[in-house]
């Protein structure tokens, strides 16, 4: 809720979150090394069957925290931030 909150106010309240949460399972998912398990608990996805998350007391925080300092970093490149696509210049017929 906090990142859709935050479109709504930058006033591009016609996005959603998915398409970054989306981004980001893909970055870290062909781009890393980290375990799925990692990267479905960052995205606060629940994992197994019931048998496992009956037994599964942690909440992989040191590693969560590791792969959003990737995440932070890769976004903060330059090259990353010289690919990224406004919605509006796809609508307007700019750039492909």
């Amino acid at each position: 809720m906090a990142f859709l909150t935050l479109l709504r106010r930058m006033w591009h309240g016609d996005l959603t979150a998915h398409g970054m949460r989306a981004s980001f399972k893909t970055w870290a998912s062909e781009e890393t090394h980290f375990p799925r398990d990692v990267i479905e608990r960052s995205l606060a996805h629940v994992t197994g069957n019931r048998a496992e998350q009956a037994y599964e007391r942690g909440d992989l925080f040191k590693k969560r925290r590791a792969l959003m300092d990737a995440w932070a970093a890769f976004c903060g490149r330059a090259e990353t931030r010289g690919k990224i696509i406004e919605r509006r210049e796809l609508r307007e017929g700019g750039a492909r």
